[in-house]
């Protein structure tokens, strides 16, 4: 998972969390989106999830705003990397 902990390294991201990962680069739109909101219903709230894109999710953003996540993207040579966590872990999933 060397992509996944180099990026991770560079957010704010709680470094001790676990981490799913979740690759969808290959995927047109709006799987990305789709796939990403139902893995993070299904996560504990101590989970941080990584996913890798081909792209910046900008309309990722505003959907993880109004269900209270925090979030940082980091472009990669390789991929565009958005590590996704519970900011608050009071909040009712």
């Amino acid at each position: 998972m060397g992509l996944e902990a180099t990026a991770l390294e560079r957010t704010d991201a709680p470094a001790d969390r676990p981490v799913e990962t979740l690759d969808v680069r290959e995927l047109g739109p709006p799987e990305p989106l789709r796939q990403t909101l139902e893995l993070l219903v299904d996560l504990s709230d101590e989970t941080v999830l990584v996913q890798r894109n081909d792209r910046e999710p900008q309309f990722l953003y505003p959907k993880l705003d109004d269900r209270g996540y925090a979030y940082e993207t980091i472009e990669t040579d390789d991929a565009v990397v958005t590590a996704i966590w519970t900011a608050d872990t009071g909040r009712g999933q």
